[in-house]
């Protein structure tokens, strides 16, 4: 028999129908093969939250009848690669509950109370946002072809104006099986009654659309609408739609990062974290990243050293991320930062 190295290896092992998802900067699904590279020490784990790698992790075996969830955080080194130890610790746990007998269990469970209740007390679990787990299930139902929630009609009645429906008895589950099944019909005509939406609607449904594409008809409409948010002093619906645009072309959701960027009277320290929590892609750029991390520096109410770093541990960013740092004039706002913070050195790892 074989030995069980990885949680790759548990799954492959047990014959388990499984679903990867990344749960940290968006919720999207995550080839197998993408957490065996990452178990393996092959590549850097590619979108990091907060210095792990958060995953969701949908399956069934055996003849469960329901797919077991388990939402797990593992930790990075300064690399982005895995730190093995509590993943291994998990591992003893759950090769022990199982008797060491996998096989047996792929073929055999009947329930999965045993190894749900491994997630109790585990260190390495943790309970996503609400809008997180809507959007894990809404994926999960999507992918495996089943029906959306009960909530997603009356959603789709109210976003289209055809129905008459009190919004402050719309489902999150709803919102994000819309974002979800998002297609251009759709989104077409979401941007023609997105200007008449209330703050509150506007702002579940954007913590929705931030994880899934958002095609440019309706990216322009939300920016339309964030700019509208500014003007007005509403810094969550502007937050918000900045989060939703993130998932646009960068014709679009570049252009805008790049207006607002410009700003400096609207780079506060939430609209920076709304850019880089969900825009980090449109930071790929040789003048925006720079840009970006300036305006960062300037907020003294920023942990500039905590946000760049964790930008740094995105495998594309990395080194742009450390040779904007390493080229900062002592002058500028980010030699300040680094120099105040006795870490300058950090940059050139």
């Amino acid at each position: 028999m074989q030995p069980i190295h990885t949680l790759h290896d548990f799954f492959a092992r047990t014959g388990a129908d499984v679903r990867l998802y990344h749960m940290g900067r968006r919720v999207e699904p995550c080839r197998l093969d993408v957490l065996s590279r990452f178990e393996e020490d092959a590549s850097a784990w590619p979108s990091p939250w907060q210095g792990q790698a958060r995953l969701g992790i949908v399956f069934r075996f055996g003849d469960l009848a329901d797919p077991l969830i388990w939402f797990l955080a593992l930790p990075l080194d300064e690399q982005g690669q895995l730190i093995p130890a509590p993943r291994d610790a998990f591992l003893q746990r759950l090769l022990v509950i199982l008797g060491r007998n996998v096989e047996r269990v792929g073929r055999e469970t009947q329930d999965g109370s045993e190894i749900e209740n491994l997630m109790h007390d585990n260190p390495l679990a943790f309970t996503p946002s609400l809008p997180f787990q809507a959007m894990l299930h809404a994926h999960a139902t999507h992918d495996t072809g089943k029906p959306a929630s009960q909530h997603l009609e009356p959603v789709e009645a109210y976003l289209s104006g055809q129905q008459p429906v009190d919004w402050q008895f719309l489902g999150l589950q709803g919102l994000a099986d819309f974002a979800v099944r998002l297609d251009d019909d759709a989104a077409r005509q979401l941007a023609t009654t997105l200007p008449s939406l209330p703050d509150e609607v506007l702002n579940s449904l954007c913590y929705c659309l931030e994880h899934v594409a958002v095609p440019a008809p309706l990216a322009q409409a939300l920016r339309d609408r964030g700019e509208q948010a500014a003007a007005m002093g509403r810094l969550e619906t502007l937050c918000a739609c900045v989060r939703a645009v993130s998932g646009a072309d960068g014709a679009i959701a570049g252009a805008w990062f790049d207006d607002l960027l410009a700003d400096s009277a609207a780079c506060g320290p939430d609209l920076l974290a709304a850019i880089a929590g969900r825009g980090w892609e449109h930071l790929e750029d040789g003048e925006r990243l720079p840009r970006f991390l300036e305006r960062l520096a300037e907020q003294p109410q920023a942990d500039f050293a905590s946000a760049a770093r964790d930008l740094a541990l995105i495998p594309r960013l990395r080194l742009p991320v450390l040779m904007t740092l390493r080229e900062a004039g002592r002058d500028s706002a980010i030699g300040q930062r680094l120099a105040g913070l006795g870490q300058r050195a950090w940059s050139k790892e």
